[in-house]
């Protein structure tokens, strides 16, 4: 059985230019599973990565915009 590493930034939570709502993140993970399971149902073994750096970019950019 082959192995694959799949690593899952901000294109895996958050599509375009959409909300960055929980909701909306949510939708776009249900889908990013769905291929994932594709993968697995296909025969391989799978070890999922995933980085935060969109994530706390988004969160500084918040974070210095003057309210």
């Amino acid at each position: 059985m082959e192995k694959l590493v799949i690593a899952l930034g901000g294109n895996a939570l958050q599509e375009g230019k959409g909300p960055a709502t929980a909701e909306a993140q949510l939708a776009v993970v249900e889908k990013t599973a769905g291929y994932i399971a594709d993968i697995i149902e296909g025969g391989y073994q799978v070890v999922i990565a995933h980085g935060n750096g969109p994530q706390v970019g988004l969160s500084l950019i918040h974070i210095s915009e003057p309210t």
